[in-house]
């Protein structure tokens, strides 16, 4: 099954949180691409990857938590940097395969100290970087 069983559900209508986690779209993992998004500015600030155990996590808690496919383990964002990502709200696509974290972001998103990971700007056939790594943050 999948979200799309619940698309013409009434405005105001509820689903239980069981239930829609039990039909999102995960990959072989069990994971799905999350966007997380500056709430007040909507600047885009990166894109991570959760899982059930994360999401309940960061719903309990209020503290983003993703899965590090690299370090393959829970990455709580901020624990080490002190850039933490408080969570504001959280949404699910029509298709239930991305999540959107509209979050209150911390210092710097990005592992470069950028404010956020989307540096590499397209100019014609050349790309830019079109912002520099933040200064004591």
């Amino acid at each position: 099954m999948s979200l799309k069983a619940y698309e013409n559900l009434a405005k105001g209508e509820t689903l239980s949180l069981d239930t829609v986690l039990a039909n999102l779209k995960t990959d072989e993992h069990g994971l799905v691409a999350a966007i997380a998004q500056q709430h007040d500015t909507g600047e885009v600030l990166m894109l991570a990857y959760m899982n059930e155990k994360s999401i309940r996590e960061t719903l309990e808690t209020g503290q983003v938590c993703y899965w590090s496919r690299s370090r393959q383990t829970y990455w709580r964002k901020g624990e080490s940097s002190g850039h933490r990502q408080t969570l504001v709200s959280m949404s699910f696509d029509c298709d239930g395969d991305a999540i959107l974290l509209q979050v209150n972001q911390q210092g710097p998103a990005c592992h470069t100290n950028r404010r956020d990971c989307f540096f590499f700007t397209v100019d014609g056939n050349s790309v830019v970087i079109r912002s520099a790594p933040l200064e004591n943050q």
